[in-house]
């Protein structure tokens, strides 16, 4: 007997215009056909293109009920996408997707509400989040959005937002019931429990009705394909583009290096002449919002361990040049002179940027952070060989000169100067900002779904010592002071405010206002699941 076709997601919004917006679901069966009703009454009707996602695999690592492997499988997923065009800006749309398998057997979602791009003027609600990841507190997180400031009118997501990005499940099904598209939909089933009580978190319904912009975070690229047996080592697996061409010259570069097909297959977003959709820039009602792929990859930085770290490699892979890890390489270069800044340069100072009332910036890693992950600095490792008399090699390790970060040296000078009012980033796992002298804010809102903790007082980072370089153990390494929240700060072990929000407990969102030109933070304690959500930060950008 077969089963009832069903929808793998809820409908999406993506990519909206002046008069339209894409709608994007997925389903496991190809169809026949599949179309969006809309309007007062779901009159009208719009055949959907399809097209399957090439990599979505799963592995022995997979949490999903109906498949067991013991190494990476592939997965089908169909993806399916319909423009509805003849939009009037500022009117909701009704609509709702219908999927048909080729027996006619059918299965369509619930009605939900679509829209063309906000003009300027009008009044929204974004959401500021980054590095869901599945983790615990993310579909908590996400429903108390939604109960505490009602429908979002755009979510603006810094990056991490699954695990590995080829692992479906992580995207679509994970049976812990907080993969991404659920949580994203009012669709989660995350279970946590405090004191023996037991508590359900369903996430919030979001995306059906907003459209979503996202930057490139570090677990959004892949690494050399099906070189290892499992997903996680296919993901920790990446090289640089050069080493690539030296070991596989008559190979791939993207499958024998690092890639973003996955993601890049999911979702629909605007496109820049030289970065495509890895960094993009768009106009949303009063903003532009401006989004780089600023990442790199994660490497431990312990000294002494068997894995390729930040610092050194493994006594293992000194021999083998194909095993090295190569340090925390950068993926897409930044630095002056580079395409993407030459992108970003020219982006500053196009009409739409200059005459934005407001102007956001969107990127991964951080340019200011209470963060491990600010250190060490963005730029290319320099790596250092030492061998012996006889030529062995003893130890490799790497470099990272803090007067050559590209973010802080390059492209931060040239954002002061387009009177940029707000750097919005992830990857730490903290809430903390920062108000740099010319007043340009930067915040970090990725205490989503849980947290590492902040370098601050007795807490350090693990950083090298007697290298050549110094590597900053506490506080910003680029020398601004975190702001103490403005409302309602948390309280450290001294009684004293902190400037951060670092908490496997505690789980924070940001909400923009654009008609009020306000940033405001929330914060909410999933130890006391019948408590209030607490607004403990605000700020307000200046206009252009």
């Amino acid at each position: 007997m077969t089963s009832a076709p069903h929808l793998l997601t809820d409908p999406f919004l993506q990519l909206p215009t002046a008069n339209s917006v894409q709608v994007v679901w997925f389903t496991e069966f190809s169809g026949k056909k599949h179309i969006v009703t809309y309007g007062e009454n779901l009159e009208q009707s719009t055949l959907a293109k399809t097209n399957k996602l090439s990599r979505t695999r799963e592995d022995q690592q997979s949490k999903v009920a109906h498949i067991t492997t013991n190494q990476p499988v592939k997965r089908d997923i169909w993806r399916h996408e319909a423009k509805i065009t003849g939009l009037t800006p500022g009117v909701s749309v009704p609509y709702r997707v219908i999927s048909m398998e080729e027996d006619g057997a059918s299965v369509s979602s619930n009605v939900f509400t679509l829209a063309a791009n906000p003009q300027p003027g009008q009044q929204l609600k974004i959401l500021l989040t980054s590095d869901h990841q599945l983790k615990p507190m993310t579909a908590a997180n996400l429903q108390k959005v939604v109960e505490t400031v009602g429908q979002v009118h755009g979510v603006w997501l810094a990056g991490d937002l699954v695990n590995v990005s080829d692992r479906a499940s992580g995207w679509f099904d994970d049976i812990r019931g907080g993969a991404f598209f659920p949580a994203l939909q009012g669709r989660a089933n995350y279970e946590i429990i405090h004191n023996d009580v037991k508590t359900i978190y369903t996430g919030g319904q979001i995306i059906q009705h907003a459209p979503m912009f996202t930057a490139i975070g570090n677990h959004e690229v892949m690494g050399r394909l099906e070189k290892t047996n499992s997903l996680n080592g296919e993901f920790n697996d990446t090289i640089p583009r050069a080493v690539a061409q030296k070991l596989y010259s008559d190979e791939s570069l993207i499958d024998n290096s690092f890639n973003t097909r996955t993601y890049e297959e999911i979702f629909s977003l605007p496109q820049s002449t030289t970065g495509g959709k890895k960094y993009y820039a768009v106009s949303f009602g009063d903003v532009r919002l401006v989004v780089l792929y600023a990442t790199c990859m994660w490497r431990t930085p312990k000294l002494d361990t068997p894995h390729k770290g930040r610092y050194t490699e493994p006594a293992q892979n000194l021999e083998q040049p194909e095993n090295w890890g190569y340090g925390q390489l950068i993926f897409e270069p930044i630095a002056e002179g580079s395409e993407q800044y030459n992108w970003l340069q020219a982006e500053l100072n196009s009409p739409e940027f200059e005459q934005a009332k407001y102007r956001v910036v969107m990127l991964h890693h951080p340019p200011h952070t209470l963060g491990d992950n600010i250190v060490p600095a963005y730029t290319n490792p320099v790596q250092i060989i030492e061998r012996d008399p006889q030529g062995k090699i003893t130890a490799i390790r790497y470099e990272y000169p803090k007067t050559a970060d590209y973010i802080n040296r390059d492209v931060l000078p040239l954002l002061e100067a387009a009177d940029v009012q707000l750097v919005l980033y992830g990857h730490s796992h903290l809430w903390n900002r920062f108000v740099s002298p010319s007043g340009m804010h930067f915040l970090e809102t990725s205490n989503v779904g849980n947290s590492y903790g902040a370098a601050w007082g007795d807490k350090k980072r693990e950083v090298p010592t007697g290298y050549k370089e110094d590597y900053v153990a506490v506080g910003d390494p680029y020398g601004l002071e975190p702001v103490i929240p403005t409302i309602a700060p948390l309280l450290g072990e001294d009684g004293q405010p902190i400037p951060y929000i670092a908490s496997n407990d505690i789980t924070v969102f940001s909400i923009f206002d654009t008609g009020a030109g306000v940033v405001t933070s929330y914060y909410f304690d999933t130890r006391k699941p019948d408590s209030d959500v607490v607004k403990f930060d605000e700020f307000k950008l200046k206009q252009n």
